[in-house]
């Protein structure tokens, strides 16, 4: 199986939307009081893809996953700050995982910031529990930066999201 990164047609808006609201869902990962919004933000490809990139791992014509990759601070930006860009979004169909689709995405992120002018280091937050997805950060080189964690719902007490940065 050969896969391919590319950036999201807008005939798979609707599809990668329906994948990323169930891989979070299927992780337990919107098990937070703002549930409803957030799945409303995963669902709205259109708007992530106007905002920044929007990139897909294809084999064989299905999509596997998908990620949203932030070129700087702007309205999809929740870290990147300055020189940085930032990754978000990063989600593998359940039948897709192991298969190296997420790996995937994430390098081509990585080649994206190293191409922008001036971007010193690529950012992302995630959940705890995420621990297939920081084993690939950390195999391709990221490293935690615990005085970035933070609390993307502040009326809510412990959901601290890790963050991790890779200097390019």
């Amino acid at each position: 199986m050969t896969i391919r990164i590319r950036e999201a047609r807008p005939a798979e808006y609707g599809v990668l939307g329906e994948l990323t609201a169930l891989a979070y869902l299927k992780d337990g990962l919107l098990d937070f009081g703002a549930s409803d919004s957030y799945l409303t933000e995963l669902r709205d490809v259109a708007k992530r893809a106007a905002a920044a990139t929007v990139l897909v791992a294809v084999a064989d014509d299905v999509l596997l996953g998908g990620v949203t990759f932030v070129p700087g601070p702007g309205p999809m930006a929740d870290l990147a700050d300055g020189d940085e860009a930032e990754i978000r979004m990063l989600a593998v169909d359940g039948a897709a995982r192991g298969r190296g689709a997420g790996a995937a995405l994430v390098r081509a992120c990585v080649e994206r910031a190293r191409a922008l002018e001036g971007c010193g280091r690529i950012v992302l937050s995630t959940q705890r529990t995420m621990e297939s997805a920081h084993r690939i950060y950390e195999r391709l080189g990221f490293v935690r930066t615990p005085e970035r964690d933070w609390n993307p719902l502040p009326q809510l007490d412990g959901i601290t999201l890790l963050t991790y940065e890779l200097t390019l």
